[in-house]
C-alpha cells in the first residue's frame, strides 16, 4: 500500500459548476493560496489521503477527458487553467445529463509528493450555511437568520469525491486515488435515477483495484464478524481466536487462512473448516498480503464492548501489559477483565 504523506501545493484552481445554470463558470486566474487558502485546500487533501475509504484504480483503457488531460499537464502540453477547464466541462456535462449530482466547486490542485506531481481533483459539494440579514422597516431594524446553499465544506469535513491522479507508467501498479462516497441510500438513488458510478465510471473513466489494505481490513471484518457469529457466548474462546490474529497480522507480512485456522482451533477440523469457508464465501484470499503500516494505526487503540454495557478504550501497549490489564479465564467460557494498580482516573 502506497501512502502519502508529504503533500505541497504548487498551484490551484477553482471553477463553479451550478446545475442550476446553462453552463459553468470557469475561472481565468489560478487561486491566490496565501496562508489561509493554502491551509484550507492542504487540510482537505490530507485528510482524504489518509480516508479509510480511500480506493486505488486504474485508468480504462479507452478514451476519457480527465485520463488525456491530465497527462498531458504531466508532459507540460497544457497549463492547469486549460486542463482543469476541460475537467470542469466534463463534470458538468454529467451534472447537466442528471440533475441528482449535487451542484459544487470544483477545485483541481498540482501538488508534489513523495512520490512526485500529482492531480488532485476535489468535487466541493455545497454545505447549507446561516447568515444574518439585516433590513430597514419603518426606520427600524430588523434581523433574521437566512440559509445560504453555496457555503463550501469545512476543513474539518470529509468531502465525498476525490481523486488524485498520478502520471501514468508502466510500472504502475495503480493510477488513481480516489474516494466516492454515496450520501444517499440505494432505495433513494434508485427513486431519483441517480448514477452512483458516475464520478469513477463516467467522469474519472477508471477501475477500482484491489490493494493490501483492503484486503487487511476485509479480513480483519469478516474475522471479526465470524467470531461474533459463533462464538457470542464464550467470551474465553473469542478472546483466544482475537488475539490469535492479532498476533499473526503484527508478526507476519502475509496470512494464509488455512494454516491461520490450524493454528487456531487445532484438531477441531469442522470448527475449522467453518471458519475457511465462511472467509472465502466473504471474498477473503486463501493468501493476504498485511499491509504493515495499517495494522500498526487500527491496533494503537482497543475498543471492548462488555456485555452490551460496558465500553473501555485502552492502548494496545497497556492492553499487553499485565501489570496494568489482565484477562482472567474462568473455565466455564467466561472471562474477568482486570484493570490493575489504578492510581488516578477522572470522570467524563
Amino acid at each position: 500500500m502506497e501512502y502519502i504523506n508529504e503533500v505541497n501545493l504548487n498551484e490551484a484552481i477553482i471553477h463553479v459548476l451550478d446545475n442550476n445554470g446553462t453552463e459553468p463558470v470557469y475561472n481565468e486566474y489560478p487561486l491566490k493560496l496565501v496562508d489561509e487558502t493554502y491551509e484550507y485546500i492542504l487540510k482537505h487533501i490530507q485528510k482524504s489521503l489518509k480516508d479509510e475509504e480511500l480506493k486505488y484504480a486504474i485508468f480504462n483503457d479507452d478514451s476519457n477527458i480527465v485520463k488525456e488531460i491530465s497527462q498531458e499537464y504531466f508532459n507540460a502540453h497544457t497549463d492547469l487553467i486549460s486542463a482543469s477547464k476541460e475537467m470542469a466541462k466534463q463534470l458538468f456535462a454529467l451534472m447537466k445529463s442528471n440533475s441528482t449530482i449535487p451542484s459544487c466547486d470544483l477545485i483541481v490542485v498540482s501538488i508534489s509528493t513523495e512520490y512526485g506531481l500529482m492531480l488532485a481533483i476535489l468535487k466541493m459539494d455545497y454545505v447549507k450555511n446561516y447568515t444574518h440579514t439585516i433590513d430597514f422597516v419603518e426606520d427600524k431594524i430588523g434581523i433574521n437568520i437566512t440559509p445560504q446553499f453555496v457555503g463550501l465544506p469545512p476543513g474539518g469535513q470529509r468531502l465525498q469525491k476525490c481523486a488524485f491522479i498520478k502520471p501514468i507508467k508502466d510500472e504502475n501498479k495503480f493510477d488513481v486515488m480516489v474516494i466516492d462516497k454515496q450520501s444517499k441510500s440505494k432505495e433513494s438513488r434508485e427513486s431519483e435515477g441517480y448514477d452512483p458510478n458516475y464520478f469513477i465510471s463516467n467522469f474519472l473513466g477508471c477501475t477500482v483495484v484491489d490493494n493490501e489494505r483492503d484486503a487487511t481490513r476485509n479480513f480483519i471484518k469478516t474475522t471479526e464478524k465470524w467470531t461474533r457469529d459463533n462464538l457470542k457466548d464464550n467470551a474465553d474462546k473469542a478472546e483466544q481466536v482475537r488475539t490469535s490474529i492479532k498476533t499473526k497480522l503484527k508478526e507476519e507480512d502475509s496470512i494464509n487462512i488455512n494454516e491461520l485456522s490450524q493454528d487456531i482451533f487445532g484438531d477441531n477440523a469442522d470448527v475449522s473448516q467453518n471458519f475457511v469457508q465462511y472467509a472465502k464465501e466473504r471474498g477473503v484470499s486463501e493468501n493476504i498480503e498485511v499491509d504493515k503500516q495499517w495494522i500498526e494505526n487500527k491496533f494503537k487503540r482497543v475498543r471492548l464492548k462488555i456485555d452490551k454495557q460496558i465500553d473501555i478504550y485502552i492502548d494496545e501497549e497497556v492492553y499487553g501489559d499485565k501489570t496494568k490489564f489482565e484477562v482472567v479465564r474462568n473455565g466455564d467460557g467466561t472471562i474477568d477483565m482486570r484493570i490493575k494498580h489504578v492510581k488516578n482516573y477522572i470522570e467524563k
